[in-house]
């Protein structure tokens, strides 16, 4: 199959057993690949009972058919498995080099099942898989991980996808680490790999991606580089990075503070990423053929850091605004923090600054803190409690749970800002009223990264082919739920071929790349068909979890109104949204269940009878 290696490694470590699979071209045409692949595969290998933490819950390195071609912005990988934090689908995905490396060690994904008996890492070189001991490994935080995987395959350009001391400990929001400070963050998807007892694996190749129709696919390139040097949202990423975009989301009343209670604060724009620039930064950087170039390498010399990776804007927002600290090197040294035990900077931030909420409200106490204070703006506090998750040392093998089970254990589970369990990123949906739909509805939990309505109503992201375009932000109409639902369809398909949503092509282009690299000569229609069949596919596996109607909500804190900031009052109309939502993607608006008709149009009975 042109676009794809055509292979994937099933990794059974309970009997360190290694084979490999063919892919199947129905699947590929149905899922392209990335989270959409990956859902295709554990639906079929989980149920209602299997436990995230167990040898049974398979979890998926999962690459696409535009990695590692000459496409901008084609370097990210999926990973994915049932999840610790919410016990629901998770998926993370995170860019760099690791996932084109994989597929030109000969692989378009890894299938992990079972648990070793002891510490143990992978390595994929040239289609060559083998499983090494990794006892003198373990232990280790994310970037010495890395090096000694290097070290040990005797080729500093190998890429590393790893975890750190906190996917060791089953922190349940623990990240996948690669290409030193990039992260696959959200859903605990380290944890699962810490379960497993697998350290890292490396990967390094010379294969390439065959394609379709190579000749034609670099002048698409060449045109799509040109497209960025006109577009306003990659100058500003290349001049200060993710953070580059803090002053326009003030304006919008797009950010939170003091846990989601507040809707301005004079000291934000301390935080920027200009004033980062101007300030604290080293140098740019940028993952594999991206002409952008987001990454920032910092410092922050009062804690004697000389190199950080990052801080990336939602780095920024969690640790610094929603906790109420405007000292940038101290930010910097959080997210340092995060990276070193290897832990979602968001799940840790909010999960610390509801520790904060609930300490000043008097529900918790320095008798259950081990004699912490626990205060926002102090700094000193947070940094010592992101080391505590990480090592689920004290409070912080309480906080290592998460939001959910920190508000529930002191029956205050009201104040917890998580929808099905996951943090709620820093994207506010009162600032956005299409975000309700994305976090509601989204597979995961609440995430920015499936469905970007926020950049729709800002003008960056329009689609319209799908109907997608500028509009009210404020809007809480079935229009708007429909909007967000087709928005939520392009991104879990752009999670699956998968592209950086930077690098935003639009559909002429997206087409086009498609048949350069695969041969596949698709419509818009069916574009929008393959994202909602993901995204549905999805919705069953979760259904089967468990999950109901009742589930696709906003939490309390998000449904206040502010008197202040950019809002000017707005609270998204979550009925009105979702009864556009669930027409658009064909699920049953009393239960949420996608309908026998859709599940037949989709083509999904397959995987009912599979299952």
């Amino acid at each position: 199959m042109n676009g794809y290696m055509g292979k994937v490694l099933h990794v059974d470590l309970s009997k360190a057993r290694l084979r490999d699979e063919l892919l199947k071209e129905e699947d590929t045409r149905a899922f392209a690949g990335g989270s959409g692949l990956a859902a295709r595969i554990i639906y079929d290998m989980v149920n209602p009972d299997t436990d995230p933490l167990g040898p049974d819950n398979p979890l998926v390195f999962m690459t696409g058919p535009l990695v590692g071609t000459a496409m901008p912005s084609a370097g990210r990988y999926s990973v994915c498995a049932l999840s610790p934090l919410t016990r629901i689908w998770g998926e993370s995905n995170s860019g760099g080099f690791f996932g084109p490396e994989l597929r030109f060690a000969g692989y378009d994904g890894v299938v992990i099942t079972g648990c070793s008996d002891k510490p143990v890492w992978l390595s994929i070189v040239d289609r060559q898989a083998q499983l090494h001991e990794a006892s003198n490994i373990w232990g280790h935080d994310s970037y010495v991980t890395q090096q000694m995987v290097q070290d040990a395959l005797g080729d500093q350009r190998a890429r590393v996808a790893c975890i750190g001391v906190g996917g060791e400990n089953r922190v349940k929001m623990a990240a996948v680490m690669n290409d030193h400070g990039r992260a696959a963050g959200r859903t605990g998807m380290g944890a699962v790999m810490g379960s497993k007892k697998l350290k890292a694996i490396g990967v390094r190749g010379q294969a390439r991606v065959p394609l379709a129709e190579p000749e034609r696919l670099k002048t698409l390139v060449r045109d799509v580089i040109a497209d960025l040097d006109d577009g306003i949202l990659p100058r500003a990423l290349r001049l200060a990075g993710t953070a580059g975009t803090l002053d326009a989301l003030l304006m919008y009343g797009d950010m939170s503070f003091r846990y989601y209670q507040r809707g301005d604060w004079g000291n934000a724009g301390n935080l920027s990423g200009v004033v980062m620039a101007e300030t604290c930064q080293n140098r740019i950087y940028a993952c594999y053929r991206c002409p952008i170039g987001c990454g920032r390498e910092t410092k922050a010399p009062r804690y004697h850091l000389d190199r950080a990776d990052g801080p990336e804007a939602e780095t920024i927002f969690a640790f610094g605004h929603t906790m109420m600290v405007d000292d940038l090197q101290a930010v910097i040294y959080a997210g340092h923090l995060c990276n070193l035990y290897g832990i979602d900077t968001i799940s840790t931030g909010c999960t610390i600054a509801l520790a904060c909420e609930m300490f000043e409200r008097g529900i918790i106490s320095r008798a259950d803190t081990g004699g912490l204070e626990i205060r926002y703006g102090d700094i000193a506090v947070i940094h010592r409690l992101t080391e505590m998750i990480g090592r689920r040392e004290g409070f912080g093998d309480l906080l290592a749970e998460g939001s959910a089970v920190l508000a529930e254990r002191f029956g205050v589970p009201e104040l917890a800002v998580t929808v099905k369990r996951l943090e709620v990123p820093m994207h506010d949906a009162r600032a956005f009223s299409g975000m309700a739909v994305t976090y509601a509805l989204s597979p995961c939990g609440a995430s920015h990264m499936q469905g970007d309505m926020y950049a729709v109503d800002m003008g960056q992201c329009e689609i319209p082919e799908f109907g997608v375009e500028y509009g009210d932000r404020f809007e809480s109409s079935e229009e708007k739920g429909r909007i967000a639902a087709r928005v939520q369809a392009w991104r879990n398909l752009y999670n699956s071929l998968t592209l950086c949503l930077y690098q935003d092509i639009g559909m002429e282009k997206m087409l086009s790349a498609l048949k350069c690299v695969s041969g596949w000569d698709l419509k818009a229609e069916d574009l929008l068909d393959m994202g909602k069949r993901i995204v549905t596919l999805k919705r069953m596996l979760n259904m089967r979890r468990g999950i109901t109607r009742a589930d696709d909500a906003l939490p309390s804190l998000l449904l206040k109104p502010f008197k202040e900031g950019g809002t000017e009052g707005n609270v998204p109309k979550m009925d009105v949204l979702l009864k556009g939502a669930y027409a658009e993607l064909g699920w049953d608006p009393g239960t949420g269940k996608p309908t026998p008709e859709t599940i037949s149009r989709l083509g999904l009975e397959s995987a009912i009878r599979s299952s």
